[in-house]
């Protein structure tokens, strides 16, 4: 018995299983849509080389298995995310977008645009400021937590990392598949009368050449306010807008920490979970529906990666 857990110990992550098969999907992708590709071999290459990295690792960790070493496989992987997810990017804009079905279902549902309406009618320095933090509050949710695993009950972080991993993965999917840019990108597009007359048209491939977008909301001098246009500027594309990737995450997170009651990092995590679902919509990176959508799509995440399986958190 010891033995095979031994095996397991020194076998690849779930999390790391669950990155080959979303390199090799979309390697599929790209080699059967090669020609809607500028440069085909290039995301080709950068795929080998991301999973190449994470091979690398695990032969290491063969080799001088230890808990740092496996902290850097799963750091990898989390690190690997911040090319992942603009990379939908590359994949998507061969597909044009959904926005118009989704502005007009929001329109249906609310009379009107959350996106374009919550930051007209908050526009406070402080109020601002707290919906940009509770944004870029975001990491706390999924690298934090990890951590927290990591050094409180180091047997489930392989649990917790393939739970978080996998959720990304799987958002992902659908943004390659249903390509929702959000109303940053969409209302840019469409221009500000068409946004108040309910004029939603369907703008194809529109940002297949462009990644222009509306200047975010807020406060422009405030310091959440400048963190957020940074990490925007790196790695924002106008992409993965359905279902709220921040809020999905979160929500499992939140999932998470409860069933391992985690009680005191859980109310840590509580105000600025409560920003965020409201942030998404704020900042107009997504619409209304995407922030329910991702809270939903997040209990889904952990009823169906096992999340019932978690156990108290030692320490």
């Amino acid at each position: 018995m010891s033995k095979n857990k031994g095996k397991e110990d020194k076998g690849f992550l779930l999390a790391e299983i669950a990155q080959f098969v979303y390199a090799a999907l979309t390697m599929l992708l790209i080699l059967f849509t090669w020609t809607n590709f500028q440069n085909p071999s290039g995301l080709l290459w950068e795929r080998v080389t991301m999973v190449s990295g994470t091979i690398a690792l695990w032969v290491v960790y063969r080799l001088w298995p230890s808990k740092i070493i496996m902290l850097c496989r799963v750091g990898y992987l989390l690190l690997m995310l911040g090319h992942w997810y603009p990379d939908t990017y590359e994949l998507n804009k061969q597909f044009g977008s959904f926005d118009n079905v989704f502005a007009q279902y929001e329109q249906s549902l609310f009379g009107f645009q959350p996106a374009y309406v919550f930051s007209k009618a908050f526009p406070s320095s402080i109020f601002s400021e707290m919906m940009y933090a509770g944004y870029v509050s975001y990491y706390l949710f999924f690298v934090f937590t990890i951590f927290i695993v990591f050094f409180r009950d180091y047997k489930q972080l392989r649990h917790v990392t393939f739970m978080i991993i996998t959720g990304f993965f799987l958002c992902y999917v659908i943004y390659i598949f249903m390509p929702v840019t959000g109303p940053q990108y969409y209302f840019y597009a469409i221009g500000e009368e068409s946004v108040v007359a309910g004029n939603f048209q369907d703008i194809g491939k529109f940002f297949s050449e462009t990644q222009a977008c509306l200047k975010a909301p807020g406060w422009k001098d405030g310091f959440f306010y400048g963190l957020n246009q940074l990490a925007h500027q790196t790695g924002e594309r106008p992409t993965a807008a359905f279902p709220s990737s921040h809020v999905a995450i979160a929500t499992l997170v939140m999932l998470i920490v409860t069933r391992m009651k985690m009680w005191k990092w859980l109310m840590i995590l509580a105000v600025p979970f409560v920003l965020l679902c409201l942030s998404t919509v704020y900042i107009q990176a997504h619409y209304a529906i995407d922030a329910i959508a991702g809270m939903i799509y997040g209990i889904l995440l952990f009823v169906i990666l096992g999340g019932l399986k978690l156990r108290r958190c030692g320490g």
